[in-house]
């Protein structure tokens, strides 16, 4: 009877055990009745979590989370999709409060910029002037390299900044262009700003009076008028405004003291953490929120919230396939790889290569694609491609390829597309002939053996965060409790529940006993209980 009592405590425990600690299920909620089964994993390590998005059927990104308690600069991984995001995100903020958007290596996307200078250091700079003469700067340089015409109404402008720090976001919310990724927005920044980074070089080499460089700056600063787009100026007279410009409002000091550049060059690299719209840095209270000098205004969506379609608008790589110019800045093969040259001509690319790559993030699709062009004595060959992730597309523009399927014969001058969805896993043929603008071709499924599901091994050791009901997101166990469950499984087992020998032997009884009388009624077992704790 002492060992029955022993071994129903041990049951008791465990009960507790697993009530504090539950085997959570799945995170799949629905938004609401129409919506398929939503996708909200958390990963350590940003690269399982890119894969398992790549891998998803839904359309879902990648965002990066940092907690209070966690080391600095640790972060864990979300993938979830944008209206989930925002559905829990405006909803726990404690736990969604430090959130970053993942700008996805190769990914199509917005032109933004992160601005700031260190506020003490720089006691006679306006900032808000600064910003509006920036934003009116770049819009210039991309009508003028690219031809796309914008004004600050198409400038996202978000605010987190303290007494201690000016800090802004720009993000370029335009209607029919996007940069290829953030590889090439990084250079066409570095390109228009090449005239203030030639100047900030020369004077490192030269003894310079910062304080009169800071005033001169300053004074500069607050003479510059703000043009008024609606003045009728001769095209010459604006080019000459251009020319004579002086940047010199871009340079700003650091703590230190030492010059700096009011634009952070540092946020064009691959796969880029780029903080989202209402979230703070871990430790500090200033979230990004709209600045009082923002002139844009999302467009209402049906069924979202004018605070929605503004998440939205702020996402870097929210870029839809549809009427999108791709603006590109190749580097020329040359020696000097700074010397960077524009493309002015959008759909052209460096000889020998894909859209200025070797390759697509997806080789093996490069391969099949290759493979549907270059057939029946023609050479085709892939000129260029861009990735949607938004949409999860891959988009090839092709060469030495005109068969269309909607005229049933080749065109004789203009090319085609093939498209990749690999959400659905199908691909498709668009034209660029006037003609067949708005045709799309059949879907085609893609081989088993390159569609990224199919190539997706996710470890199961990296699905170590759980988020709970009231949205606190923790590991599924403790690193201690991981080292010992995988250290010896059977001796674990052994301590949890004693001799193997006698549980074998208590196991032959209870099956003994309930094949007899099928099962054991619940108030045998209360009393059992009951019984034990009298004693």
């Amino acid at each position: 009877m002492k060992k029955w009592g022993d071994r129903l405590k041990k049951v008791e425990q465990l009960a507790q055990s697993f009530q504090q600690s539950p085997l959570a299920t799945p995170y799949k909620p629905r938004l609401w009745l129409c919506q398929p089964s939503s996708v909200w994993k958390v990963f350590p390590r940003q690269s399982v979590a890119i894969s398992f998005a790549q891998s998803c059927r839904e359309a879902v990104h990648v965002f990066a989370l940092e907690k209070e308690q966690a080391a600095p600069g640790q972060r864990i991984y979300l993938v979830t999709s944008y209206s989930e995001l925002w559905h829990y995100y405006k909803t726990y903020r404690q736990s969604l409060m430090h959130c970053y958007e993942v700008i996805t290596e190769a990914a199509v996307c917005k032109l933004y910029f992160d601005l700031e200078f260190h506020s003490p250091s720089n006691q006679k700079l306006d900032g808000k002037t600064m910003v509006s003469f920036f934003i009116q700067y770049v819009c210039e340089k991309l009508l003028e390299v690219y031809g796309v015409k914008c004004t600050a109404k198409d400038v996202l402008n978000l605010d987190s900044s303290t007494e201690e720090k000016f800090s802004r976001h720009l993000i370029f919310v335009l209607s029919n262009a996007a940069f290829k990724d953030n590889i090439h927005a990084g250079r066409f920044v570095h390109a228009i700003l090449q005239q203030v980074l030639s100047t900030k070089k020369s004077k490192s080499h030269t003894d310079v009076d910062v304080n009169s460089v800071q005033e001169d700056s300053a004074a500069r600063t607050h003479a510059l008028p703000v043009e008024n787009p609606a003045e009728a100026d001769s095209p010459q007279a604006k080019r000459q405004r251009r020319e004579e410009r002086d940047l010199s409002f871009l340079m700003v000091k650091n703590k230190e003291g030492q010059e700096c550049l009011f634009v952070d060059l540092g946020v064009y690299t691959k796969n880029r953490n780029f903080r989202l719209y209402k979230s703070t840095k871990v430790g500090k209270n200033a979230a990004f929120s709209v600045a009082e000098d923002n002139k844009f205004i999302a467009k209402p969506e049906k069924n979202i919230s004018a605070e929605e379609s503004l998440f939205l608008a702020s996402l870097i790589c929210n870029v839809s396939f549809t009427g999108q110019r791709i603006l590109t800045w190749d580097v020329p093969n040359t020696k000097d790889s700074k010397a960077a040259a524009p493309q002015c001509k959008p759909g052209t690319t460096t000889a020998g290569s894909f859209g200025g790559h070797l390759s697509s993030p997806y080789q093996e699709v490069d391969n099949f694609v290759l493979s549907v062009v270059k057939k029946d004595g023609v050479e085709g060959s892939i000129r260029r491609w861009n990735y949607f992730v938004s949409q999860h597309l891959l988009v090839y523009d092709i060469a030495n390829y005109r068969w269309c399927e909607n005229v049933g014969r080749p065109h004789r001058s203009n090319n085609i597309m093939i498209l990749v969805d690999l959400q659905e896993e199908v691909w498709y043929q668009k034209c660029h002939d006037p003609a067949c603008k708005n045709f799309r071709s059949s879907s085609y499924p893609l081989p088993q053996e390159i569609c990224v599901s199919y190539l997706m091994a996710l470890d199961e050791d990296d699905q170590a965060f759980l988020m709970d009901d009231t949205g606190n997101i923790e590991l599924s166990q403790t690193p201690n409790q991981a080292e010992d469950s995988a250290a010896d499984p059977e001796e674990a087992e052994g301590a949890e529940w004693g001799d193997g020998q006698d549980d074998q032997a208590c196991l032959e009884a209870l099956e003994d006993f309930e094949r007899q009388t099928e099962e054991i009624p619940d108030q045998l077992l209360l009393q059992c209980v009951a019984d034990f704790d009298s004693s």
